[in-house]
């Protein structure tokens, strides 16, 4: 059983009220819980591709991570990158700017809070020695090393795939068409090395603890600037205009 495109838009308009009506206290536990969830694939897809960069590696890592999303959707959380497509209930004037930024930076900052405290427990759990180490360093090392372009197109490039996931979920009524609908396009968004602002508030922070040569501010202007707005422009502009566009009517 499918819902058809139109049945979609609907669907993520209501989403957008319900999420907009959120108690703010509800925004940021709910946003904790997320920078988590999203968090859990970050680490795993580290130490998949730790002992080597293979394509093997590296799909086996891309594979693992939308389990991520997965526990966003079904078991309850807020995550910025996918709410960007509240943006269909602003055009629609379901939800005001007010509402709609009130979110935004409310689950921002419960990501950034959910993310930066899997971290350091995970920094501190023992799990991260030699080949894994020396990835989780690597990694929060490259995220801030991009060129300020480079980042940004990256953030764009992923957020379409990551709120066409959402999108693409919304079309199913049973769990397990869900689950295929989510694990494709965020498997491809890994692979394909697209940037995700919420999963890097786990992976540069993981490698700081571990002892990356990082700033707080290398962290926030090498890379969560460029990548969050362009997860902005790719899932709050891009494809909710283009689907509202086509199916408001």
């Amino acid at each position: 059983m499918t819902n058809s495109p139109k049945e979609i838009l609907n669907i993520w308009i209501n989403n957008g009220k319900n999420k907009a009506a959120l108690p703010a206290y509800k925004m940021i536990l709910l946003g904790i819980l997320a920078g988590m969830f999203i968090g859990f694939g970050c680490h795993v897809f580290v130490l998949a591709t730790a002992s080597d960069t293979s394509v093997t590696s590296k799909l086996i890592g891309a594979a693992l991570f939308p389990v991520g999303l997965m526990m966003v959707i079904f078991c309850g959380a807020e995550l910025f990158t996918g709410n960007n497509l509240m943006t269909l209930a602003l055009m629609k004037k379901e939800i005001d700017v007010k509402g709609l930024l009130k979110n935004w930076c409310l689950v921002y900052l419960g990501n950034l809070i959910g993310s930066v405290l899997l971290a350091f427990l995970l920094a501190k759990s023992g799990l991260f020695a030699g080949d894994a180490l020396n990835r989780a360093i690597a990694v929060a090392s490259s995220k801030v090393s991009m060129p300020f372009g480079e980042a940004l197109i990256k953030g764009i490039l992923c957020n379409i795939l990551v709120v066409l996931a959402c999108w693409f979920q919304a079309g199913s009524k049973e769990m397990t068409g869900k689950i295929f609908a989510v694990w494709f396009p965020i498997m491809m968004f890994v692979f394909a090395g697209f940037e995700h602002s919420v999963a890097n508030m786990t992976y540069i922070p993981l490698g700081m603890f571990l002892g990356a040569d990082v700033s707080v501010s290398a962290l926030i202007l090498g890379n969560l600037i460029p990548v969050t707005i362009g997860n902005l422009i790719g899932g709050a502009l891009f494809i909710p205009g283009f689907y509202y566009l086509i199916y408001k009517d």
